[in-house]
């Protein structure tokens, strides 16, 4: 099984680089591929609870769903601490599924052969 990160830097400050990211880490995931989506600067906030109820880029399904299909479909979501950190949010305050890590665990999945593709 290969691994691929799949890099989200935009919420809703450019949906439609947000919403082809989780399109991309669904098509991962869904092939079999051990895919983790990492949140990072503006990206963080799509993790928040709310935040990404009313993204809908035409053309393609809602972000929400396809947040919702990728974890389902056993897809891992990681939101960078220092990230949430700087706006001010909490664990608590994050989608279930959603863990915040450091770059170190970044680093050791690249570094065990991950391919990454950063939106």
């Amino acid at each position: 099984m290969a691994k691929l990160v799949v890099s989200i830097t935009t919420a809703k400050n450019d949906t439609d680089k947000a919403t082809l990211g989780f399109v991309v880490a669904n098509a991962a995931v869904a092939s079999g591929q051990e895919t983790v989506v990492f949140l990072s600067t503006e990206g963080v906030y799509l993790a928040q609870k709310g935040y990404a109820d009313d993204i809908h880029e035409e053309g393609f399904a809602p972000i929400l769903d396809l947040i919702h299909s990728f974890r389902e479909a056993g897809g891992t979501i990681w939101v960078c601490s220092p990230c949430v950190k700087k706006r001010g949010l909490g664990e608590e305050q994050l989608i279930s599924g959603a863990t915040i890590v450091g770059g170190a665990a970044l680093v050791e999945f690249l570094a065990s052969g991950a391919a990454c593709i950063s939106y």
